[in-house]
């Protein structure tokens, strides 16, 4: 989830926003690759697409794999900064 923490736990709001996650990427300013860890859950070398964002219904997110270490976040809001246009 991408959405900030606040209103990803607020109950009473059923949605969230999602960026993708795939094992294809390319050598874009978007896709942040992730290499796995035991901490993040991933089996193979991922990419977070900060250009697909979606909204979706959190009874869509059944289980938590895993979470991103704050060095991978941080590449992750400064893409996302960037396709967003907000530097």
């Amino acid at each position: 989830m991408v959405q900030e923490n606040a209103a990803s736990a607020n109950p009473n709001y059923p949605l969230t926003i999602v960026a993708a996650v795939t094992t294809q990427g390319r050598n874009f300013a978007s896709h942040v690759a992730i290499e796995p860890s035991p901490a993040n859950g991933l089996a193979a070398t991922s990419y977070v697409k900060c250009e697909q964002l979606q909204t979706i219904s959190k009874a869509r997110l059944t289980q938590r794999i895993g979470t991103l270490d704050e060095v991978s976040m941080q590449r992750v809001r400064i893409a996302l900064l960037r396709v967003l246009n907000l530097t």
